[in-house]
């Protein structure tokens, strides 16, 4: 079976083990010369015709070029050539790599595509998109900003299909189009990267997806079997202990009179509180009721103002620090520590684009 090798400096061979050992595999370049081949074949075939009215070397030529380069890109593709699910992060040059590793680079290489359809990357990927809209879109490139916009599409495309989560995307939108009216109007025709219309172009695409999102209706489901509404009020208060987002609460909240009901408890909101926040910062906002009680649910939503809120996530990107590689837990990458494990360390979206801080 073919091998490839795990140092990330390698120009990326694919060998096969043969009775005389290890041999570089050369079934790409084969199929490419034989491709030639036929081009020139065909080539001739077409000086030598008499209508020379009808048939142009010159076009000739560039059309099997062309199709070189196509046959190239495409066989690529199929290698898997850039389809590994983590990058590099070099801030320096060296003798073995030259320039830096950039956020565009970054984001077009760690397959944010595919990860949006894994329920457990969406949120990541959602918020690590708001946070490039809040502050880094400026320094995305072309083809970083292609892939971001076609990304956005198919989350929002997905929203609109699956009906799930669309506050998430609707305050991704809102972030993204306040900071492109900013930029469009003010400084930004001399930061922004490309013609200022291609971006009045985008911002009018994210504005018909906000009205989109606006006029989503939740398709209401017939199902015949067991609901939420037949589960035990244990089971259901033990469902809403395990939200860490208020606004969820909130949400599910207005299903069932029931579901209100637990969702308006003091001690759920006093555990959310607890879990996101320190004791110190209680203190310092503390909202009581007529009768002395301390309001935990309007003290949740005055400290979420004031202070950033423990983040979950089912996945997230992770950082080996033996090897300064980012990549996906579960797609693992080439590590040479003896003991990987102890190498690896989360990185929340925040961190992420500390990273190509430079």
């Amino acid at each position: 079976m073919p091998f490839l090798g795990q140092d990330w400096r390698s120009p990326g061979w694919s060998w096969i083990k043969t009775e005389d050992g290890w041999k570089r595999c050369e079934s790409c370049n084969q199929e490419l010369e034989r491709e030639n081949n036929e081009c020139n074949i065909n080539h001739g075939i077409i000086v030598n015709s008499e209508d020379d009215d009808i048939f142009n070397p010159g076009e000739c030529e560039f059309a099997a070029k062309k199709r070189k380069k196509d046959h190239f890109r495409k066989s690529t593709n199929t290698q898997g050539f850039y389809r590994e699910k983590w990058i590099y992060v070099h801030k320096e040059s060296t003798r073995e790599r030259h320039g830096y590793c950039t956020l565009g680079e970054a984001f077009n290489r760690l397959d944010f595509s595919s990860a949006i359809q894994d329920i457990r990357r969406f949120n990541y990927v959602v918020k690590l998109l708001q946070l490039i809209a809040k502050s880094q879109l400026t320094s995305l490139s072309g083809a970083a900003q292609k892939n971001y916009f076609n990304i956005l599409d198919k989350i929002v495309q997905k929203v609109l299909d699956d009906q799930q989560n669309p506050r998430l995307i609707k305050d991704l939108l809102q972030d993204l189009s306040s900071t492109l009216c900013i930029l469009i109007r003010g400084v930004g025709k001399s930061v922004l990267i490309g013609n200022i219309n291609i971006w009045i172009c985008r911002l009018e695409t994210i504005l018909n997806w906000q009205q989109q999102l606006q006029n989503l209706q939740m398709n209401k489901q017939v199902n015949n079997g067991l609901t939420l509404s037949d589960l035990p009020l244990h089971m259901l208060n033990n469902i809403l202990y395990r939200f860490s987002d208020g606004w969820d609460i909130i949400t599910l909240g207005q299903v069932t009179p029931t579901l209100y009901m637990l969702s308006e408890d003091r001690q759920l909101w006093k555990k959310l509180c607890q879990y996101h926040f320190a004791e110190k910062q209680f203190c310092r906002h503390l909202i009581l009721s007529e009768k002395g009680h301390i309001e935990w649910k309007l003290m949740y939503f005055a400290l979420q103002k004031c202070y950033p809120i423990k983040e979950q996530y089912g996945d997230t990107l992770h950082f080996c620090r033996h090897c300064s590689i980012l990549f996906w837990k579960d797609s693992g990458h080439p590590c040479t520590a003896n003991n990987p494990d102890s190498c690896f360390m989360p990185v929340s979206p925040q961190h992420f684009i500390d990273l190509f801080k430079f």
